[in-house]
Protein backbone atom coordinates (compact mmCIF):
# COMPACT_ATOMS: atom_id res chain seq x y z
CA UNK A 1 0.00 0.00 0.00
CA UNK A 2 1.38 3.58 -1.42
CA UNK A 3 1.23 5.81 1.86
CA UNK A 4 0.77 9.54 1.55
CA UNK A 5 4.24 10.38 3.72
CA UNK A 6 7.54 8.77 3.96
CA UNK A 7 8.82 9.83 7.55
CA UNK A 8 8.29 12.51 10.61
CA UNK A 9 10.95 14.73 12.19
CA UNK A 10 10.83 15.28 15.82
CA UNK A 11 12.53 17.90 17.07
CA UNK A 12 13.12 17.36 21.12
CA UNK A 13 13.40 14.20 23.24
CA UNK A 14 11.27 15.61 26.08
CA UNK A 15 8.23 13.67 27.14
CA UNK A 16 6.14 15.01 24.52
CA UNK A 17 8.63 14.45 21.35
CA UNK A 18 8.57 11.19 23.04
CA UNK A 19 5.13 10.09 23.56
CA UNK A 20 4.15 11.23 20.16
CA UNK A 21 7.52 9.08 18.59
CA UNK A 22 5.97 6.00 20.57
CA UNK A 23 3.05 6.77 18.90
CA UNK A 24 3.76 7.33 15.11
CA UNK A 25 6.16 4.19 15.62
CA UNK A 26 3.84 1.65 17.06
CA UNK A 27 1.18 2.44 13.98
CA UNK A 28 4.14 2.19 11.56
CA UNK A 29 5.38 5.35 10.23
CA UNK A 30 8.85 6.02 10.23
CA UNK A 31 10.10 8.48 12.97
CA UNK A 32 13.21 10.19 13.76
CA UNK A 33 14.02 12.37 16.56
CA UNK A 34 16.44 14.71 17.02
CA UNK A 35 18.19 16.09 20.58
CA UNK A 36 20.30 19.29 21.22
CA UNK A 37 21.86 17.38 24.70
CA UNK A 38 23.73 14.47 24.55
CA UNK A 39 21.55 13.04 26.93
CA UNK A 40 18.03 12.76 28.59
CA UNK A 41 16.74 16.21 30.72
CA UNK A 42 17.60 15.35 34.53
CA UNK A 43 16.04 18.12 36.28
CA UNK A 44 13.23 18.82 38.41
CA UNK A 45 10.15 18.86 36.04
CA UNK A 46 6.48 17.95 35.70
CA UNK A 47 5.67 14.07 37.83
CA UNK A 48 2.07 14.10 37.78
CA UNK A 49 0.00 13.27 34.80
CA UNK A 50 -3.34 14.06 35.19
CA UNK A 51 -6.86 11.68 33.58
CA UNK A 52 -7.08 13.27 30.53
CA UNK A 53 -3.57 12.10 29.34
CA UNK A 54 -4.00 8.32 30.76
CA UNK A 55 -5.82 7.17 27.85
CA UNK A 56 -2.62 8.65 25.55
CA UNK A 57 -0.04 6.49 28.14
CA UNK A 58 -2.37 3.74 27.56
CA UNK A 59 -2.19 4.00 23.48
CA UNK A 60 1.52 4.18 23.68
CA UNK A 61 1.67 1.09 25.77
CA UNK A 62 2.94 2.03 28.80
CA UNK A 63 0.82 3.29 31.27
CA UNK A 64 1.01 -0.26 33.08
CA UNK A 65 4.68 0.36 33.50
CA UNK A 66 3.90 4.09 34.60
CA UNK A 67 1.85 2.29 37.22
CA UNK A 68 4.33 -0.13 38.26
CA UNK A 69 7.54 1.72 38.52
CA UNK A 70 5.91 4.89 40.06
CA UNK A 71 2.44 5.62 41.91
CA UNK A 72 -1.00 6.15 41.41
CA UNK A 73 -2.03 9.16 43.69
CA UNK A 74 -5.62 10.00 44.13
CA UNK A 75 -6.02 12.34 47.00
CA UNK A 76 -5.74 16.51 46.51
CA UNK A 77 -6.26 18.83 49.25
CA UNK A 78 -5.41 22.92 50.10
CA UNK A 79 -4.11 23.47 53.78
CA UNK A 80 -3.64 26.77 55.76
CA UNK A 81 -0.18 27.39 56.15
CA UNK A 82 0.28 28.67 59.97
CA UNK A 83 -0.87 25.27 61.21
CA UNK A 84 -1.42 23.33 57.75
CA UNK A 85 -4.69 22.17 58.55
CA UNK A 86 -6.77 20.80 56.07
CA UNK A 87 -9.36 23.46 54.59
CA UNK A 88 -10.93 20.59 51.87
CA UNK A 89 -9.34 18.42 49.00
CA UNK A 90 -10.79 15.39 46.65
CA UNK A 91 -10.00 12.32 46.21
CA UNK A 92 -9.82 10.60 42.62
CA UNK A 93 -9.96 7.08 43.76
CA UNK A 94 -12.96 6.56 42.22
CA UNK A 95 -11.70 6.89 38.83
CA UNK A 96 -10.41 3.51 39.06
CA UNK A 97 -12.63 2.26 37.23
CA UNK A 98 -14.66 4.07 35.05
CA UNK A 99 -16.76 2.34 32.79
CA UNK A 100 -13.63 -0.57 32.77
CA UNK A 101 -10.56 1.99 32.63
CA UNK A 102 -8.18 3.06 35.51
CA UNK A 103 -8.35 6.86 34.60
CA UNK A 104 -6.27 7.85 38.38
CA UNK A 105 -3.58 10.03 37.76
CA UNK A 106 -0.07 8.50 37.25
CA UNK A 107 3.24 9.49 38.90
CA UNK A 108 6.47 8.50 37.42
CA UNK A 109 9.03 11.45 37.83
CA UNK A 110 9.87 12.93 34.32
CA UNK A 111 13.77 11.36 33.93
CA UNK A 112 12.35 8.23 34.20
CA UNK A 113 9.24 8.26 32.31
CA UNK A 114 11.64 9.79 30.24
CA UNK A 115 13.88 6.61 29.85
CA UNK A 116 11.06 4.49 29.60
CA UNK A 117 9.55 5.54 26.56
CA UNK A 118 13.11 6.39 24.80
CA UNK A 119 13.97 2.81 25.40
CA UNK A 120 10.79 1.52 23.90
CA UNK A 121 11.03 3.71 20.71
CA UNK A 122 15.04 2.35 20.70
CA UNK A 123 14.30 -2.04 21.45
CA UNK A 124 10.30 -1.92 20.12
CA UNK A 125 10.44 0.06 17.12
CA UNK A 126 13.80 -0.03 16.06
CA UNK A 127 13.80 3.92 16.60
CA UNK A 128 16.63 6.58 15.59
CA UNK A 129 17.32 9.15 17.94
CA UNK A 130 20.31 11.60 16.73
CA UNK A 131 21.97 13.51 20.18
CA UNK A 132 23.99 16.82 20.11
CA UNK A 133 21.82 17.72 17.25
CA UNK A 134 20.80 21.40 17.78
CA UNK A 135 18.22 22.54 14.96
CA UNK A 136 19.18 26.20 14.30
CA UNK A 137 16.31 26.76 11.47
CA UNK A 138 13.84 25.25 9.46
CA UNK A 139 12.59 25.29 5.95
CA UNK A 140 9.83 23.65 3.18
CA UNK A 141 8.76 23.33 0.03
CA UNK A 142 5.70 21.72 -1.75
CA UNK A 143 6.78 18.42 -1.45
CA UNK A 144 9.03 18.61 2.46
CA UNK A 145 10.29 20.03 5.04
CA UNK A 146 13.62 20.07 6.50
CA UNK A 147 15.74 21.63 9.43
CA UNK A 148 19.26 23.21 10.04
CA UNK A 149 21.19 21.02 12.12
CA UNK A 150 23.92 21.92 14.03
CA UNK A 151 26.31 18.40 14.53
CA UNK A 152 29.43 16.93 15.93
CA UNK A 153 30.39 16.46 12.52
CA UNK A 154 29.56 19.96 11.24
CA UNK A 155 26.95 21.43 9.53
CA UNK A 156 23.63 19.90 8.06
CA UNK A 157 19.83 19.80 6.14
CA UNK A 158 17.56 16.69 7.59
CA UNK A 159 14.99 16.57 5.39
CA UNK A 160 11.07 14.53 6.33
CA UNK A 161 7.55 15.11 5.01
CA UNK A 162 6.48 16.76 8.50
CA UNK A 163 8.16 18.30 10.69
CA UNK A 164 7.34 18.65 14.20
CA UNK A 165 9.20 20.86 16.74
CA UNK A 166 8.56 19.37 20.47
CA UNK A 167 11.51 21.13 21.76
CA UNK A 168 10.29 23.38 24.45
CA UNK A 169 9.52 26.84 26.00
CA UNK A 170 12.79 28.29 23.96
CA UNK A 171 11.17 26.13 20.69
CA UNK A 172 14.03 27.08 17.88
CA UNK A 173 11.39 25.31 15.61
CA UNK A 174 8.71 28.22 16.75
CA UNK A 175 11.04 30.66 16.46
CA UNK A 176 11.99 29.92 12.88
CA UNK A 177 8.47 30.33 12.15
CA UNK A 178 8.03 33.31 14.42
CA UNK A 179 10.42 34.69 15.63
CA UNK A 180 10.38 35.85 19.04
CA UNK A 181 6.25 36.10 18.65
CA UNK A 182 4.95 34.15 21.81
CA UNK A 183 2.19 35.92 22.62
CA UNK A 184 0.79 35.84 26.75
CA UNK A 185 2.50 36.98 29.54
CA UNK A 186 5.68 36.35 32.23
CA UNK A 187 4.08 36.30 35.78
CA UNK A 188 6.33 38.34 38.06
CA UNK A 189 7.05 35.52 40.92
CA UNK A 190 9.56 33.02 40.42
CA UNK A 191 9.33 29.32 41.67
CA UNK A 192 11.69 26.72 42.86
CA UNK A 193 11.62 23.21 42.13
CA UNK A 194 12.74 20.61 44.64
CA UNK A 195 12.98 16.72 45.14
CA UNK A 196 13.03 15.63 48.62
CA UNK A 197 12.65 12.81 51.17
CA UNK A 198 11.03 13.69 54.29
CA UNK A 199 8.71 12.40 56.23
CA UNK A 200 5.12 14.76 55.26
CA UNK A 201 3.27 11.70 56.47
CA UNK A 202 3.52 12.62 60.05
CA UNK A 203 2.13 15.69 59.88
CA UNK A 204 -1.31 13.70 58.03
CA UNK A 205 0.02 15.49 54.16
CA UNK A 206 -1.86 13.49 51.50
CA UNK A 207 -0.71 13.00 48.03
CA UNK A 208 -0.84 16.49 46.88
CA UNK A 209 -1.38 19.31 48.89
CA UNK A 210 -1.69 22.78 48.21
CA UNK A 211 -0.57 25.11 51.28
CA UNK A 212 -2.18 28.55 50.19
CA UNK A 213 0.17 31.98 51.50
CA UNK A 214 0.45 35.28 49.19
CA UNK A 215 4.50 35.03 49.79
CA UNK A 216 5.12 31.36 51.17
CA UNK A 217 2.95 29.20 48.89
CA UNK A 218 4.09 25.66 48.15
CA UNK A 219 3.19 22.25 46.75
CA UNK A 220 4.35 18.97 48.54
CA UNK A 221 3.61 16.08 46.13
CA UNK A 222 4.49 12.35 46.58
CA UNK A 223 6.19 10.67 44.12
CA UNK A 224 7.32 7.11 45.15
CA UNK A 225 6.78 5.02 47.64
CA UNK A 226 9.94 5.13 48.88
CA UNK A 227 9.15 8.92 50.04
CA UNK A 228 10.41 11.33 47.45
CA UNK A 229 7.96 14.35 47.72
CA UNK A 230 8.40 17.42 45.16
CA UNK A 231 7.96 20.51 46.96
CA UNK A 232 7.64 23.39 44.65
CA UNK A 233 7.29 26.91 46.10
CA UNK A 234 7.27 30.39 45.40
CA UNK A 235 10.01 33.20 45.62
CA UNK A 236 10.34 36.66 45.33
CA UNK A 237 11.05 38.94 42.04
CA UNK A 238 14.34 39.68 40.63
CA UNK A 239 17.06 37.20 42.99
CA UNK A 240 18.95 35.53 41.18
CA UNK A 241 19.60 31.86 41.22
CA UNK A 242 22.45 31.58 43.41
CA UNK A 243 20.36 33.83 46.13
CA UNK A 244 17.08 31.67 45.68
CA UNK A 245 19.79 28.30 46.22
CA UNK A 246 20.92 30.11 49.45
CA UNK A 247 17.30 30.63 50.69
CA UNK A 248 16.49 27.15 50.40
CA UNK A 249 16.87 26.17 53.88
CA UNK A 250 15.36 29.31 54.77
CA UNK A 251 12.51 28.75 53.26
CA UNK A 252 12.17 25.09 54.23
CA UNK A 253 12.18 25.82 57.45
CA UNK A 254 9.66 28.44 57.30
CA UNK A 255 7.22 26.74 55.23
CA UNK A 256 7.71 23.07 56.05
CA UNK A 257 5.67 21.31 58.96
CA UNK A 258 8.03 20.91 61.64
CA UNK A 259 10.07 23.40 60.61
CA UNK A 260 12.83 21.69 59.43
CA UNK A 261 16.67 22.01 59.93
CA UNK A 262 18.55 20.82 56.98
CA UNK A 263 19.94 17.59 58.43
CA UNK A 264 16.22 16.93 59.31
CA UNK A 265 15.58 16.28 55.75
CA UNK A 266 17.88 14.92 51.85
CA UNK A 267 17.80 17.32 49.30
CA UNK A 268 17.88 15.44 45.79
CA UNK A 269 17.86 18.17 43.28
CA UNK A 270 16.59 21.75 42.80
CA UNK A 271 16.11 23.70 39.90
CA UNK A 272 14.54 27.59 39.72
CA UNK A 273 11.70 28.28 37.11
CA UNK A 274 9.92 31.18 35.48
CA UNK A 275 6.31 30.94 34.94
CA UNK A 276 4.41 31.90 31.84
CA UNK A 277 0.88 32.08 30.04
CA UNK A 278 1.63 32.01 26.00
CA UNK A 279 0.17 29.99 23.16
CA UNK A 280 2.18 30.65 19.78
CA UNK A 281 -0.38 32.35 16.77
CA UNK A 282 -0.64 28.77 15.09
CA UNK A 283 0.64 25.35 15.85
CA UNK A 284 0.64 24.56 12.00
CA UNK A 285 2.48 26.36 8.90
CA UNK A 286 2.55 24.32 5.88
CA UNK A 287 4.30 20.82 6.34
CA UNK A 288 5.80 22.31 10.22
CA UNK A 289 3.93 21.71 13.42
CA UNK A 290 4.01 22.48 17.33
CA UNK A 291 2.92 20.59 19.97
CA UNK A 292 3.65 20.86 23.95
CA UNK A 293 5.62 23.81 25.60
CA UNK A 294 6.81 24.72 22.04
CA UNK A 295 3.49 25.56 21.27
CA UNK A 296 2.17 26.37 24.39
CA UNK A 297 3.24 27.28 28.06
CA UNK A 298 1.08 27.54 31.40
CA UNK A 299 2.24 28.16 35.19
CA UNK A 300 3.13 24.03 36.84
CA UNK A 301 0.10 24.84 39.61
CA UNK A 302 -2.42 21.85 38.88
CA UNK A 303 -0.18 19.77 35.82
CA UNK A 304 -2.08 21.52 33.34
CA UNK A 305 0.45 21.83 30.89
CA UNK A 306 2.40 18.37 31.24
CA UNK A 307 -1.39 16.99 30.93
CA UNK A 308 -2.41 19.88 28.03
CA UNK A 309 1.18 18.84 25.91
CA UNK A 310 0.60 14.97 26.15
CA UNK A 311 -3.55 15.99 25.25
CA UNK A 312 -1.45 17.92 21.94
CA UNK A 313 0.63 14.85 20.93
CA UNK A 314 -2.80 12.26 21.16
CA UNK A 315 -4.52 14.88 18.99
CA UNK A 316 -1.61 15.36 16.34
CA UNK A 317 -0.99 11.59 16.01
CA UNK A 318 -4.47 11.08 15.44
CA UNK A 319 -4.43 13.23 12.60
CA UNK A 320 -1.35 12.21 11.44
CA UNK A 321 -2.50 8.48 11.74
CA UNK A 322 -5.43 9.92 9.53
CA UNK A 323 -3.42 11.34 6.70
CA UNK A 324 -1.10 7.89 6.73
CA UNK A 325 -4.01 5.84 6.68
CA UNK A 326 -6.01 7.77 3.91
CA UNK A 327 -9.16 8.41 6.26
CA UNK A 328 -8.34 12.58 6.41
CA UNK A 329 -6.45 14.92 3.89
CA UNK A 330 -4.24 17.49 5.09
CA UNK A 331 -6.14 19.80 5.91
CA UNK A 332 -7.04 17.63 9.28
CA UNK A 333 -3.71 19.94 10.22
CA UNK A 334 -5.89 22.91 10.54
CA UNK A 335 -7.88 21.24 12.26
CA UNK A 336 -5.29 20.59 15.07
CA UNK A 337 -4.30 23.53 14.97
CA UNK A 338 -7.36 25.73 15.10
CA UNK A 339 -8.86 23.35 17.99
CA UNK A 340 -5.35 22.89 20.41
CA UNK A 341 -5.20 26.12 20.49
CA UNK A 342 -9.11 26.92 20.96
CA UNK A 343 -8.50 24.09 24.22
CA UNK A 344 -5.93 26.54 25.62
CA UNK A 345 -7.79 29.80 25.30
CA UNK A 346 -10.58 27.97 26.66
CA UNK A 347 -9.64 25.58 29.19
CA UNK A 348 -5.82 24.97 29.94
CA UNK A 349 -4.68 28.95 30.14
CA UNK A 350 -7.90 29.83 32.52
CA UNK A 351 -7.45 27.01 34.90
CA UNK A 352 -4.03 27.20 35.29
CA UNK A 353 -3.96 30.99 36.04
CA UNK A 354 -7.23 30.50 38.58
CA UNK A 355 -4.77 27.26 40.16
CA UNK A 356 -1.83 30.12 40.32
CA UNK A 357 -3.72 32.92 41.42
CA UNK A 358 -5.33 30.75 44.43
CA UNK A 359 -2.42 29.58 45.92
CA UNK A 360 -1.30 32.64 46.42
CA UNK A 361 -4.56 34.83 47.36
CA UNK A 362 -3.46 37.84 49.38
CA UNK A 363 -6.22 36.86 52.31
CA UNK A 364 -5.84 33.09 51.90
CA UNK A 365 -8.36 32.79 55.50
CA UNK A 366 -11.55 33.88 52.99
CA UNK A 367 -10.43 32.01 50.07
CA UNK A 368 -13.06 29.03 50.93
CA UNK A 369 -15.63 31.44 50.93
CA UNK A 370 -14.44 32.91 48.24
CA UNK A 371 -13.71 30.61 45.53
CA UNK A 372 -16.12 28.36 43.70
CA UNK A 373 -13.92 25.59 43.06
CA UNK A 374 -13.17 25.19 46.45
CA UNK A 375 -16.82 25.28 47.44
CA UNK A 376 -17.30 22.87 45.04
CA UNK A 377 -14.76 20.68 46.57
CA UNK A 378 -16.24 21.46 50.35
CA UNK A 379 -19.69 20.51 49.07
CA UNK A 380 -18.83 17.14 47.52
CA UNK A 381 -16.31 16.07 50.16
CA UNK A 382 -18.26 12.91 51.34
CA UNK A 383 -19.77 12.12 47.90
CA UNK A 384 -16.96 10.46 45.48
CA UNK A 385 -19.42 10.49 42.51
CA UNK A 386 -19.25 14.07 42.75
CA UNK A 387 -15.55 14.51 42.82
CA UNK A 388 -15.31 11.96 40.06
CA UNK A 389 -17.18 14.42 38.07
CA UNK A 390 -15.29 17.28 39.03
CA UNK A 391 -11.85 15.17 37.29
CA UNK A 392 -14.19 14.25 34.75
CA UNK A 393 -14.54 18.03 33.79
CA UNK A 394 -10.70 17.97 33.18
CA UNK A 395 -11.47 15.72 30.01
CA UNK A 396 -12.84 19.33 28.65
CA UNK A 397 -9.35 20.03 27.33
CA UNK A 398 -9.71 16.67 24.79
CA UNK A 399 -10.75 17.12 20.84
CA UNK A 400 -11.52 13.77 19.20
CA UNK A 401 -9.87 14.01 15.93
CA UNK A 402 -10.85 11.16 14.40
CA UNK A 403 -14.56 12.43 14.21
CA UNK A 404 -13.23 14.06 10.93
CA UNK A 405 -12.02 11.22 9.68
CA UNK A 406 -13.53 10.24 6.22
CA UNK A 407 -15.07 6.98 7.44
CA UNK A 408 -16.18 8.39 11.13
Amino acid sequence: MSRPFQKVLIVGAGPSGLLLALLLSKHGIPVEILEASHELDKQPRAAIYGPPAIPDLKRAGIIDQVRERGISPTSMCWRRFEDHSWITGMDAAALANYNGEDLRLACLVLDQLDQLMLDDFLEKYNGKISWKHRVTGTGQDEKQAWVDVDTPEGKKKIYADYVIGCDGATSQVRKSLFGDEYPGFTWERQIVATNVYYDFSKFGFRDSNFILHPEHFYMAARLTEDGLYRVTYGESPGLSWEQMRERQPWKYEIMLPGHPKPDQYKLVNISPYKMHQRCAPSFRVGRILLAADAAHLCNPWGGMGITGGFVDVGGLYDCLAGIWDGKADESILDLYSEKRIEKWKTVIDPISQSNFRRVSDSDPDTLLERDPIMKACKDSENDLEKQKGMYLGFFDMCYDFKQHYKTA
